[in-house]
């Protein structure tokens, strides 16, 4: 007679626990060597991971912080300027273009657009800002294109009112040189203000704009005016030839109406007349009345 009885199978859940330091038991000397060569080869790899982690902290900081690129750049800029014409013109010269892009800066948060980023500056190019879009049609660009050179003309007029008050010939050479450097950026060709400007008039304006800079090459020719002139034809080239290639998007973006075409025509045009007038008045061989 089988005195064996029947017996219900065990849950898993019926067993007790297991704790790490059970388990550990059950490890052999060949086991826990390999798990601690697992731990030490794992280590490098958990640092790196955490390095990793404040790299990435550290990089979300300095892409918020968009003063860092724009005080860097400015203070390369400053240095390479004072090389040459000393470091009080350097810290004015920079001042006045970094007002001049605020002005880009300013009106394209007005049309809109809020992904204009700060400026970037270039020593002896000047300064620029990256943005996705100039505004929604090209009287939009135009605004955009001359807010910098009015605001940067209203910064260069205010040192001529430090000149008169001080009588200091660093702020005469300030305001001229702003004067100059706000009608150079109305020429109407490749990524200048005034080629935004031409855009809303007519883009074969921008053609006078090829030959502008092509009789500045020859009339000044030095590195910058040559580089400037090389990339600003092959903007030009590369705008144009998508203009006449017309389509639905392109002519949506130039069908301005003429009342606008009428006040950013007269505006560039006024600002290029006030500008003349203001080198003359600030010319470095003359003296501005009291």
């Amino acid at each position: 007679m089988n005195d064996e009885r029947w017996l219900p199978p065990r849950s898993p859940a019926s067993d007790p626990p297991v704790t790490p330091a059970a388990a550990d038991e059950g490890l052999g000397p060949a086991q826990e060597e390999r798990r601690g060569l697992l731990a030490r080869l794992l280590a490098p790899l958990a640092a790196l991971v955490a390095l990793a982690g404040k790299f990435k902290a550290v990089l979300l900081v300095l892409t918020k912080a968009k003063f860092l690129v724009t005080s860097g750049s400015m203070l390369v800029s400053i240095g390479a300027y004072a090389l040459i014409w000393g470091w009080q013109f350097g810290v004015g010269f920079v001042l006045l273009l970094l007002v001049h892009e605020y002005g880009h800066v300013i009106q394209l948060r007005r049309e809109g657009v809020k992904d204009a980023g700060a400026p970037i500056f270039i020593p002896f190019l000047g300064a620029l800002i990256w943005a996705k879009s100039l505004g929604k049609d090209a009287a939009a660009e135009a605004r955009v294109g001359l807010a910098g050179p009015v605001l940067g003309s209203i910064a260069a007029a205010a040192c001529i009112g430090l000149y008169a008050l001080t009588g200091n010939h660093l702020f005469q050479a300030l305001a001229f040189t702003g004067f100059f450097l706000n009608l150079f950026n109305l020429l109407p060709v490749g990524f200048l203000d005034g080629a935004r400007a031409a855009a809303a008039l007519s883009p074969w304006v921008w053609l006078l704009g090829v030959f502008g800079i092509v009789v500045l090459v020859f009339v000044f020719p030095n590195p910058l005016i040559i580089l400037i002139a090389v990339l600003g034809i092959w903007e030009t080239w590369q705008r144009f030839r998508a203009f006449r290639g017309g389509g639905e998007d392109i002519e949506r973006y130039y069908a301005i109406p003429r009342r606008q075409r009428i006040i950013i025509g007269a505006t560039y045009l006024l600002l290029i007349i006030a500008l003349v007038i203001a080198l003359d008045v600030t010319h470095l061989q003359r003296d501005i009345p009291n």
